[in-house]
């Protein structure tokens, strides 16, 4: 991210309070655009619909429909999606360029195989008494997502942040069209209408990767070799998307909070609405995390590693060392008083803005603890990028693995003690994940110079 983070470091430099408030909103639109736009893009079809030849029902079933092709595809596609960046990473660094656009068609086609294998299931098992065409465009539509999700994180590491934005505008802006055009169709229609926004995000990033990594071969891969692959990244991307939708699914599949929406697909109306709502809260946090990370971090985190490889002197390796950790606990800091502040401006609110969008006061309260955990999750992320950064890859999946169990753990303890402990799994599982990650961030740096002069190429 070190492109972006430059342009930020730029703007900072002038020192007025509106390149202060350029800088962050920069970061805010790059750092949260494409999931704000995604969920604004689906949720903008569901109320025009509302309007025309759609009915209530059909509008419902294609909500549901695409929050579980979201869901699951980004739990499929996380299989790869940290391996493969660091694999691409290691190939800049050796600057093998001419290998990164074969292994990405590589990658699509094993994402499309394995999407297909795990759609047709779906398909197959989960979607019985819909029609053919509901069908295929769920099946179309997943596996679909499941390579944009890739693609997207690929561009990410380009670091072409304004063209991933421009592009989501453009493809949920088409899905958005589309939808309305083909809404006398009914569910088949928007479906129809959301595949076109999709499938033209797709293409668009896979052109401009096309244009800036040509390659000297068709397909290749070599991202699957072992001795080029860290099988904990694996597990690390796998683990972190089953656990933000741990909670989600054992919602949508314990009776008493659910009910059928379309097929096997189940809702439930009570946890839903405000868990998604409250995502939109971490706009803010998004913004300083960026800022923060991708610009005060990286360049500390370089002026260590560098006065390392050039064999600098002891004193000023401490000296970097210490501004490093410095900064990555500022950081942390900065993260937690923003969006800690976020959270208070909003419980001030909060009864007010489900008023205003007609949701009812009895979600107050699951509001409330959603706009907390959705808060620890963003710290959650901002300690693993500083443990990527370090390449604790081994702790991060421990991280992965406490948020999953956790969430599952105490999500099925709260079902059981009731209406009034929804939202706590969730959390509570996020809330162990943090704190087990700051214990290990503070070890990990106080271990920092024996495991760098010490433990290299283990």
């Amino acid at each position: 991210m070190a492109g972006i983070g430059f342009e930020i470091r730029r703007i900072l430099r002038r020192e007025s309070f509106l390149n202060l408030i350029e800088a962050y909103g920069l970061a805010g639109i790059i750092s949260s655009g494409p999931w704000v736009l995604s969920v604004l893009g689906v949720m903008v079809i569901g109320i025009l619909s509302l309007s025309m030849a759609v009915d209530d029902r059909e509008i419902i079933q294609f909500l549901v429909s695409v929050t579980y092709l979201m869901a699951i595809s980004l739990v499929v596609s996380g299989v790869f999606q940290h391996v493969f960046t660091r694999w691409v990473a290691d190939r800049l660094y050796e600057k093998k360029n001419e290998l990164i656009l074969p292994n990405l068609m590589g990658l699509i086609w094993v994402t499309t195989l394995m999407a297909g294998v795990i759609g047709g299931l779906a398909v197959a098992f989960l979607l019985d008494g819909t029609s053919t065409i509901y069908r295929l465009l769920m099946f179309g539509n997943f596996v679909v997502l499941c390579n944009l999700w890739l693609v997207t994180i690929f561009l990410s590491s380009m670091k072409s942040y304004r063209r991933i934005v421009i592009l989501f505008a453009l493809g949920y802006a088409t899905a958005v069209v589309a939808a309305t055009r083909l809404a006398d169709w009914g569910l088949e229609g928007l479906l129809t209408g959301i595949l076109l926004g999709h499938s033209l995000l797709f293409f668009s990033f896979f052109y401009s990767i096309i244009r800036q990594y040509p390659g000297e071969s068709f397909i290749r891969f070599d991202f699957i070799r072992r001795r080029q692959i860290f099988p904990s990244l694996i597990l690390t991307g796998l683990l972190f998307n089953a656990a933000v939708w741990a909670d989600k699914f054992i919602f949508w599949f314990y009776p008493p909070t659910s009910q059928p929406i379309i097929g096997e697909l189940r809702a439930s109306v009570i946890y839903d609405l405000p868990i998604f709502l409250a995502y939109l809260s971490i706009i803010p946090g998004m913004a300083v995390f960026l800022v923060r990370m991708e610009t005060d971090f990286a360049e500390a985190y370089d002026r260590f590693y560098r006065a390392v490889r050039e064999g600098d002197t002891l004193a000023r390796i401490n000296q970097f060392r210490d501004e490093m950790v410095l900064i990555a606990r500022n950081g942390i800091y900065e993260i937690f008083k923003v969006q800690g502040l976020t959270i208070v401006v909003l419980f001030l609110w909060s009864e007010d803005i489900l008023s205003a969008i007609g949701i009812s006061p009895l979600y107050l309260a699951l509001f409330r603890i959603d706009l907390v955990a959705v808060g620890i999750q963003l710290l959650l992320l901002a300690i693993q990028n500083v443990l990527f950064y370090l390449d604790a890859r081994g702790v991060n999946v421990a991280l992965c693995s406490l948020f999953f169990f956790g969430n599952i753990a105490f999500t099925l303890l709260t079902l059981e003690l009731g209406a009034s402990f929804y939202g706590y799994g969730f959390a509570g599982g996020a809330l162990l994940a943090v704190l087990g990650g700051l214990f290990l961030l503070s070890r990990k740096f106080d271990r920092l110079e024996y495991e760098t002069f010490m433990l290299q190429g283990r």
